[in-house]
């Protein structure tokens, strides 16, 4: 996930990117546990990618 996010944010020039979370029929503890995954995990990976690729 974290590859597609850098991918397309540099392929667009994005400065900013806003995840949205859809909770369809997943439980709550379930959605939880995925947005701490994405803030703990993947949204650093993505910013310390893309300072790499800014040199």
């Amino acid at each position: 996930m974290a590859a597609k996010i850098v991918r397309v944010a540099t392929r667009l020039g994005l400065a900013r990117f806003d995840m949205k979370y859809s909770a369809g029929t997943l439980p709550h503890e379930n959605l939880m546990r995925c947005i701490e995954l994405y803030g703990m995990e993947v949204a650093p990976l993505v910013r310390r990618n893309l300072a790499e690729l800014a040199g």
